[in-house]
């Protein structure tokens, strides 16, 4: 099987992913970090009329500006039906989030406002502006608009949103299942015995906690020995329980590198095996029916870089996400020199500062150099070959999280 480019490798995974049926899922915790599948649309104005931004006095701003007193006609309160209009030399009092009686056009606020012994009220404001301290019909929102677009991931303040549009429930793409798989004899768990030759299992909490980031509900197995009758089985089980299934381990070309061959008799059918880039070489997909399969490498820096650029994109495709991983244009903060046999991803510190974004490499000893990672905020993309950098060049990042209001490169 043929050594794979990035972009080649990217094309094959998302010709190969389908996102998942929509589902109607309940406005609950339970649906946050959901992604809507569905646009959702005002089912009215919001505020449905003119309403009051504060407590104080709805008022005619062209009486307010010759300073009468004004007679207090009415009271509106939160919750009333619209009043009655209003004529010139009239007010009414009204509170936080009432209609607007009609013929007012402004509300001044009741500590600008001196209330007469006689129940009339005078007015102390230098300038009152029409539509002071008012939120317009519609001026939230106007019926039939789109408030949450089809691809929106689900966040508590989108919940409320929605039940404010009258909705008990909203469509969405499930959220992800997904079967965690470490292998290896000499992998042991954090809390367990250790022999020598045996290293703690690193790969097995970051890949559960990369899972959860990216909106995803990770479901570790555990540690797998280089046994190819329980690799299937737990492999087997895996497929038959997940939407996607992570394996850690065991796809190099050495002798106990079984993850391959196990995959092959248990009717995975393997898109591609090795990419060129570094870290990550080794990189397996395949699919098992509409089940995606990554076979990371062991390398706890490999799987890492693996997952960020294409584990989440492919997590992001299942739930309807289709933009992909997102690349972007930044300047060197510091020289940088490299020189490698395959485009390379360096670990950075990623800077955005009056809309220029500065990236800032970290001193990485290569692929065993977990520790360089655990800072880095974005992936520095360096071209195969000598690679020297100086502080100003212009540089393409991957960064781990969105960078808001940037155009991707």
């Amino acid at each position: 099987m043929p050594i794979r480019e990035v972009a080649e490798a990217l094309r094959i995974i998302r010709e190969q992913i389908e996102p998942t049926s929509p589902v109607d899922v309940p406005l609950s915790p339970a649906s946050v970090g959901a992604i809507a599948a569905e646009d959702v649309q005002a089912d009215l104005d919001s505020p449905p009329f003119d309403k009051a931004l504060m407590d104080g006095y709805a008022v005619r701003a062209d009486d307010a500006r010759a300073r009468p007193n004004l007679c207090v006609v009415a009271e509106i309160r939160a919750g009333d039906s619209p009043a009655a209009s209003i004529v010139s030399g009239e007010s009414a009092r009204i509170f936080t989030g009432a209609p607007i009686p009609g013929g007012a056009d402004a509300v001044v606020k009741q500590e600008q406002v001196e209330v007469l012994p006689d129940g009339t009220i005078r007015l102390h404001v230098d300038v009152l502006a029409t539509g002071r301290n008012i939120l317009k019909r519609g001026g939230e929102m106007t019926a039939g608009q789109v408030v949450i677009s089809r691809g929106t991931r689900l966040t508590p303040a989108y919940l409320g949103l929605a039940a404010g549009l009258g909705r008990t429930a909203i469509r969405t793409y499930p959220i992800p299942q997904v079967a965690l798989i470490c292998t290896g004899d000499e992998i042991v768990e954090a809390n367990g015995p250790r022999a020598d030759g045996q290293i703690r299992n690193t790969n097995g909490p970051m890949l559960a906690a990369l899972t959860a980031q990216a909106g995803a509900e990770p479901n570790y197995l555990g540690i797998v020995g280089d046994d190819r009758d329980r690799l299937a089985e737990v492999i087997t089980y895996g497929l038959k329980t997940a939407s996607m299934l992570i394996l850690s381990g065991g796809v190099s070309v050495g002798k106990y590198d079984h993850i391959p061959e196990v995959l092959a008799t248990i009717g995975v059918t393997t898109h591609f095996h090795q990419v060129r880039m570094k870290p990550g070489k080794p990189l397996l997909f395949g699919t098992k029916g509409a089940v995606p399969v990554f076979g990371l490498p062991g390398n706890p820096v490999s799987s890492f870089v693996c997952f960020q650029l294409f584990v989440k994109p492919a997590l992001g495709r299942l739930t309807g996400d289709l933009a992909g991983t997102q690349s972007y244009s930044a300047i060197l903060g510091a020289a940088l020199r490299t020189n490698n046999d395959r485009p390379t991803y360096h670990p950075a510190l990623l800077r955005l500062n009056a809309c220029v974004l500065t990236v800032t490499p970290l001193p990485w000893l290569g692929s065993a150099d977990l520790r360089a990672f655990s800072r880095a905020e974005a992936l520095i993309v360096l071209p195969a070959g000598e690679f020297v950098g100086v502080a100003g060049d212009v540089v393409t990042v991957i960064p781990f999280e969105p960078i808001p209001r940037m155009d991707a490169s």
